[in-house]
């Protein structure tokens, strides 16, 4: 008879149907935990990682960062840009086909450009000096600017939570021409991997396949960008709630992967022959405290600065990630240790209850019900909620708890008027640097990320730097950091090392911006 807990684990395997599923014998089968379900399959709606990562397998797009952060082409070919820096040609790889097998075109990486750029913060900033891409050859499109862009390349590559994936024209751009901004759910990429749709189990179970018609580029493997080489038949994400369960499964051989586990546990499975600990991305992550600047009190920048005299970093980071070994406190917004990583500015914010009372009155807050959203599905989100709301309290503020999973609080996240905080991590790899960090931006109109925080002189700051010349650069990233300390666009929690637990017998994993799941060996 099954002790109770492999009891456990059996039945969540079996709904999820790992246990009775399609693979036959001779299938090689990549069996993954995630960190939490996958709510939303189009990468570019939302700003979920999880979707982030699923997008890398489906779609790509015309560069890709390596491991080093460098764009690298991915579809694209061959690449020009005029002399003036104003006209910029892509040529695409020859035999890029979709899953449904309709070759890729140059009328669907513009229309999905069009898509992007309506919809993420970088492809926004882009959208700001593009005066129009044009169809020139079916496999060719031009790219005309108003201004030099000079991260141009590095901008097509990035992989913040929305990046530019190129998907079929069709699906893309309604009857009008326009983009469409609202969801796509057909998962049809010209990935590396197919999305399995008809074995997909809200709650338990995701499928991908290997995907025979995709031909990888010649480069070697390096991060996101080289040679997509698919050498398992079948990816699945197994959804575990439970994290001790999840970590019996690992340990049984059950799953292979724990994307997340939680920390208490890393040093027991890194004692264990049967798994090993590593660490996938190349730069520290950052976690957050985000304000709803669109509504009182938080509109008020004071009431934000409020907010980082309320936490205390060495709190906050112990609850979610224990020991010091995986955590750091840091008052950079660009991570610390990285290239931008600077604390200009942010020396002084440290937990404070009587500045942070002070600022809250003079903003104007007098003990309104403030809503603080979070998630019972991650648990490092979950217990560093919780040490936050105790802060608060502490710090004076009414605030209420309103918990749910992780997409129910997405789900929450989009209606402005419904909600004050929120509490959450970001890889630093995107975080790092002033064009991809999406909680930095400022832009007014709506378009920038959950929060919607708005500065106008910010930005002005932000394209100083962005423009700057190399002999200008550090000061003109010092008068940026400076002004994002004042407006507090969110509240800076620490950094941390995101480790995954991973099977003996699996190997091949990359060092990349995103978890990969090609180049990986399942060796049983």
């Amino acid at each position: 008879m099954l002790r109770p807990a492999r009891a456990l684990i059996a039945a969540i395997l079996a709904a999820g149907g790992l246990l009775a599923g399609p693979a036959g014998a001779q299938t090689k089968v990549l069996r993954v935990v995630p960190q939490s379900d996958l709510t939303v399959i189009d990468p570019m709606f939302g700003t979920a990682w999880i979707s982030l990562i699923a997008g890398e397998m489906m779609y790509e797009s015309l560069f890709a960062w390596d491991s080093k952060l460098e764009p690298k082409p991915m579809m694209a070919e061959r690449w020009s840009v005029s002399p003036d820096g104003l006209v910029w040609r892509f040529t695409l790889r020859a035999g890029l086909r979709f899953h449904s097998g309709e070759p890729v075109t140059a009328e669907d990486v513009a229309a999905s450009a069009r898509r992007w750029m309506a919809m993420d913060s970088v492809g926004a900033r882009l959208a700001t000096m593009t005066q129009g891409i044009a169809v020139v050859a079916p496999d060719t499109i031009e790219w005309r600017l108003s201004r030099p862009f000079p991260a141009m390349l590095f901008a097509l590559a990035a992989a913040p939570a929305r990046f530019p994936a190129v998907m079929r024209a069709k699906d893309v751009l309604g009857a009008d021409g326009a983009p469409i901004t609202t969801r796509i759910d057909n998962a049809i990429g010209s990935g590396p991997f197919r999305f399995a749709a008809n074995e997909r189990v809200v709650g338990h179970r995701a499928v991908w396949t290997r995907n025979p018609d995709y031909t990888p580029r010649a480069e070697p493997p390096d991060g996101l960008a080289g040679a997509r080489l698919v050498k398992v038949d079948r990816v699945e994400w197994h959804v575990i709630p439970d994290a001790a369960t999840a970590a019996a499964a690992l340990t049984a051989g059950e799953v292979d992967m724990l994307e997340r586990p939680v920390l208490d546990q890393v040093p027991v499975l890194a004692r264990n022959k049967a798994s090993r600990i590593v660490k996938l991305a190349p730069i520290m992550s950052q976690n957050m405290l985000r304000p709803n600047a669109t509504i009182p009190p938080f509109n008020d920048p004071r009431m934000r600065r409020a907010l980082a005299y309320a936490i205390n970093q060495e709190d906050e980071m112990a609850a979610g990630w224990g020991e010091p070994d995986y955590w750091k406190t840091c008052a950079s917004y660009f991570i610390c240790g990285a290239p931008f990583g600077t604390p200009a500015g942010g020396e002084a914010f440290k937990q404070d209850f009587a500045k942070a009372r002070q600022l809250a009155a003079e903003a104007g807050y007098k003990g309104e019900k403030l809503t603080f959203v979070a998630t019972t599905e991650i648990p490092t989100l979950r217990q560093m909620s919780e040490v936050a709301f105790d802060a608060l309290k502490r710090a004076g503020f009414n605030v209420e708890m309103l918990w749910g999973d992780w997409g129910t609080t997405g789900q929450r996240l989009r209606n402005r008027d419904l909600w004050h905080l929120f509490l959450t991590g970001a890889p630093g790899v995107i975080m790092s640097h002033p064009l991809t960090n999406i909680a930095t931006d400022m832009t007014c109109g709506g378009k920038n990320f959950v929060g919607w925080a708005c500065d106008d002189d910010t930005e002005r700051l932000r394209e100083a730097f962005l423009n700057a010349p190399d002999s200008d650069r550090a000061a003109a990233l010092d008068r940026y950091h400076r002004r994002l300390t004042e407006m507090q666009p969110y509240t800076l929690l620490g950094q941390y090392d995101a480790v995954s637990a991973i099977r003996a017998d699996v190997a091949g994993f990359l060092d990349s911006p995103v978890i990969a799941y090609w180049n990986v060996e399942v060796r049983r």
